[in-house]
């Protein structure tokens, strides 16, 4: 086991958290550590400062307001999974919650954490795309927004700390499919679709680079029907290079899974709006 060096602070406020962040080179957040810990116990993460979060009750909390739900970036996987307002508005995210590891990771992981770590191992990001969810992010500069979408291409800006997920009032009509790698339970593809009046929003990660909103597929699906057949044909219609092996996996196993999740995950949402 390769130990690295650093130095812990726990701040009393989240504009303390955010001068650390901003005024030391190397530091990073611990939140519910999941990802940053092993990575420093591996030597693969590095950090000259911890800066502990866990402790910022402005960062916790599922609240439903007017345009939606409000979900702090330090409720856990596991509230997450289980909140009654998620579970009603946004079955994807809730789903894609509880798809996330075991219990210990669910019961520590958080929710920015989750966001924040690499999208290809995580779920929470394909849920949050195919919610149309937006990221809010505190900085040196003051609070801002990034569309989920922009998120996962971008990462967190420098000095930038994801602070809540807020997701628009929506409701059942959503559904995530996952098949894991048995050892790690990453995603060797995951799906997450909504049903909205404008058509389908889908999302796929695992199977390529980044979490990724398929609108050739939506295009070629807007209206129905979401039969199998006719979600393998939309998927077998986007560029092969879409999808990037890994795993022993090929292109076009990749392709496949995608839509044979994609199909299970719009049937049961269409079956939610019946």
């Amino acid at each position: 086991m390769i130990l690295t060096e650093f130095d812990y602070v726990r701040p009393v406020g989240l504009e303390e958290a955010l001068a650390l962040l901003s005024g030391t080179r190397g530091a990073r957040v611990l939140a519910g550590g999941q990802s940053l810990l092993p990575g420093l116990r591996a030597g693969a993460t590095t950090a000259r400062l911890l800066v502990d979060v866990r402790h910022l009750e402005e960062l916790r909390g599922i609240e439903s307001t007017p345009d939606g739900l409000r979900i702090g970036a330090l409720t856990t996987l596991a509230e997450l999974a289980a909140h009654p307002a998620v579970r009603a508005e946004a079955p994807e995210l809730a789903a894609a919650a509880r798809a996330n590891g075991d219990p210990q990771v669910r019961n520590l992981g958080t929710a920015g954490g989750n966001l924040a770590a690499d999208g290809r191992a995580t779920d929470l990001p394909v849920a949050a795309i195919a919610a149309d969810a937006r990221i809010e992010l505190a900085g040196p500069g003051g609070r801002s927004t990034l569309t989920a979408e922009e998120f996962a291409a971008s990462a967190v800006p420098a000095r930038a700390l994801v602070t809540a997920l807020l997701v628009p009032a929506a409701g059942p009509g959503a559904a995530f499919e996952k098949s894991a790698d048995r050892a790690t339970r990453y995603p060797v593809c995951a799906t997450a679709v909504r049903i909205t009046p404008d058509g389908p929003r889908i999302a796929v990660t695992g199977a390529t680079a980044r979490p990724l909103r398929l609108r050739g597929v939506e295009d070629r699906l807007r209206g129905g029907p979401y039969t199998t057949e006719a979600v393998l044909a939309a998927f077998r219609s986007e560029p092969r290079e879409l999808f990037v092996p890994g795993r022993g996996t090929s292109a076009e196993y990749l392709g496949h899974l995608a839509g044979v999740l994609a199909a299970r995950a719009l049937q049961r949402a269409e079956q939610a709006l019946a």
